[in-house]
């Protein structure tokens, strides 16, 4: 008898957590598994979910990433009530708030495998101590009615260990992956520049990223306002949107390099490797992570990265070999990361190289395989 596995994500938005959600989905095999996606009805990534054969899609308008307590124990008790009535034997939930609704629902409903996915964690350093701590708290409890936690990073392993989330060793890693064959892909280079409205002799600086707190969207604009003040034949655009444009916007005004900077709003997925072939070095200015995708999506489309020495970026990111990394909001450091990327570029072709070389690691395939056999070992009582 096939075993049912539901995928419960908050929402179908455009990052990481839920390109690999999606990802895992197509690639568990059908003859074993009976599969569902469980989410919130919004997002970019809907149109890609609704594509994928042969699954079960359960959308829950209540599931949404704020905390609003109504709309909350709306979508707990349908959640509870769908688990009731399906019967799954694996539950698998991803992110902070369908990680914590999810994995109660399905413990009270009876489920006998609880999978959750920590894609990074829903406390980090910059919140206030009080609210990082409810969050640990919340965090703990619920870890003990999982069976299997899974982590992105070696770095979100130690943080869950140290913080008292889990025990150690208690953990299974599966990568927060990509097709790399998709963006390893040979084709045109450059072949969106006229679209930007940037002249074919400037290098390119690209952020692939939402516009949110986490990912520091404004220390980019920071940042490329003090490259512009040495070298004048560089472009820097940024691919993504969301709550912080309007302060991404009035920095831009501010710093005056309207005509240096283009923002691409958001890509589809399917464009994400042409997008990268027409960039010459990619930044990520995030405060805190799990293991982002851009990296390896960078690594595979030989780029050089520079950014934050945050989390998991470290895995993916030797400092001096496929890239260079900073503190969070040591602009300058990174601007002067990309100054030296743009003078040598030599450099720059060697660390994209180097990069290419390791990037199999974060191939999804690996990380499905790594899930699947977790999968079998907890079923095989069942």
């Amino acid at each position: 008898m096939k075993k049912k596995i539901f995928h419960v994500i908050t929402k179908l938005e455009l990052g990481g957590a839920q390109k690999v959600t999606l990802m895992t989905l197509e690639r568990l095999p059908r003859e074993q598994y009976e599969l569902a996606l469980v989410s919130g009805p919004d997002g970019l990534l809907v149109e890609w979910a609704n594509r994928i054969p042969n699954i079960s899609r359960v959308w829950i308008p209540e599931l949404i990433r704020e905390v609003k307590p109504i709309e909350d124990a709306r979508a707990f008790l349908y959640l509870w009530r769908l688990f009731r009535r399906e019967r799954p034997h694996v539950v698998h939930t991803h992110s902070s708030k369908a990680g914590i609704l999810g994995r109660w629902a399905a413990k009270l409903a009876g489920v006998p495998v609880i999978f959750h996915t920590a894609h990074g964690f829903g406390f980090n350093d910059f919140q206030r101590p009080v609210v990082r701590a409810f969050f640990v708290w919340l965090e703990r409890v619920t870890s003990r009615i999982t069976t299997k936690l899974v982590v992105v990073s070696y770095a979100n392993a130690d943080k869950g260990e140290k913080s008292g989330v889990f025990r150690r060793g208690d953990w299974i890693l599966c990568r927060d992956a990509i097709s790399v064959h998709e963006f390893m892909r040979p084709g045109p280079r450059r072949t969106r520049i006229a679209d930007w409205g940037v002249p074919q002799d400037r290098a390119i600086v690209g952020m692939v990223a939402c516009f949110k707190q986490q990912k520091a969207p404004v220390d980019f604009v920071d940042l490329a306002a003090r490259v512009l003040e040495q070298r004048k034949n560089v472009h820097f655009v940024m691919a993504g949107d969301g709550d912080l444009r309007p302060a991404v916007e009035e920095r831009i005004r501010v710093r005056g390099i309207g005509s240096h900077i283009t923002l691409l709003g958001w890509q589809n997925e399917a464009d994400m490797p042409e997008i990268y072939r027409n960039l010459d070095i990619v930044v990520l200015t995030s405060l805190w992570e799990g293991l982002p995708c851009v990296f390896s999506e960078a690594m595979a489309a030989e780029l050089p990265i520079v950014a934050t020495n945050v989390d998991g970026a470290r895995e993916a990111i030797i400092d001096g070999e496929n890239g260079f990394l900073h503190e969070p909001h040591d602009v300058d450091g990174m601007a002067s990361s990309v100054l030296k990327l743009l003078a040598n570029p030599d450099l720059s072709r060697e660390m994209g190289r180097k990069g290419k070389a390791r990037v199999m690691e974060f191939d999804i395939g690996t990380s499905v395989s790594n899930l699947e056999n977790a999968y079998s070992e907890c079923l095989k009582t069942l």
